[in-house]
């Protein structure tokens, strides 16, 4: 099974158990059913944007911490311009 098969297939999985949910079929308190079921999907929805931006500002934070990928790209910007050198093309 591939991920994308598993990702659809997870999400159909929570879809079908939120919809249970919302029409009643799973029995539960009426006050979780009128004031908590209604709003999952919103706080689902606002949780992983949440989720997103922390990863998102978290990769900002580490992004001078990776010193080997620095070495490399500088090595190919100095292989790339000894090449364009040698082919006559004026590199400053």
């Amino acid at each position: 099974m591939t991920r994308a098969q598993q990702t659809i297939s997870f999400g159909l999985l929570l879809s079908s158990l939120y919809l249970a949910l919302f029409l009643g079929l799973i029995p539960l308190s009426p006050r979780v059913q009128d004031e908590v079921i209604p709003y999952l999907p919103f706080w689902v929805l606002v949780s992983f944007g949440a989720y997103l931006l922390a990863k998102l500002g978290w990769g900002v934070f580490t992004f001078n911490d990776v010193p080997q990928a620095h070495k490399e790209l500088m090595e190919e910007i100095a292989l790339a311009r000894a090449d364009l050198s040698a082919k006559g093309v004026d590199v400053d």
